[in-house]
């Protein structure tokens, strides 16, 4: 039998707390997650803040764009990017993916979603 992962849907702000075209760093109990407002497509994103490259909490203060039609993040350090649908490293090497996380928007405020094994 496959299992469904479950999300638990947390309030992370409001859609006003996250700057067009930029991100912010949310915490859900000792966790760090950056939460992205992609303006330019209409979308929102959510990965882990953390860099795997250097390990450092940065990954909300990266610059978003696209690489194709795919929507990612630069690492404001050493500028490794990263996908924002599914976390996957683009800089063509093995620095590590990032962990991605669902989100939605109701009545302007953010959820975001945690499976319930994490």
């Amino acid at each position: 039998m496959i299992q469904e992962n479950v999300l638990t849907w947390f309030l992370a702000c409001r859609t006003t707390d996250v700057p067009e075209n930029g991100g912010v760093c949310v915490k859900y109990q000792d966790d760090q997650i950056a939460l992205f407002n992609f303006t330019r497509r209409g979308e929102w994103y959510a990965t882990q803040n953390m860099c795997p490259h250097r390990m450092q909490m940065a990954i909300s203060r990266g610059m978003i764009g696209t690489q194709g039609d795919e929507p990612k993040v630069a690492c404001p350090f050493h500028k490794k990017t990263f996908s924002l649908a599914t976390g996957k490293c683009l800089s063509g090497d093995d620095c590590g993916d990032l962990k991605t996380y669902a989100v939605k928007i109701e009545n302007d405020l953010v959820y975001i979603g945690i499976e319930d094994n994490e």
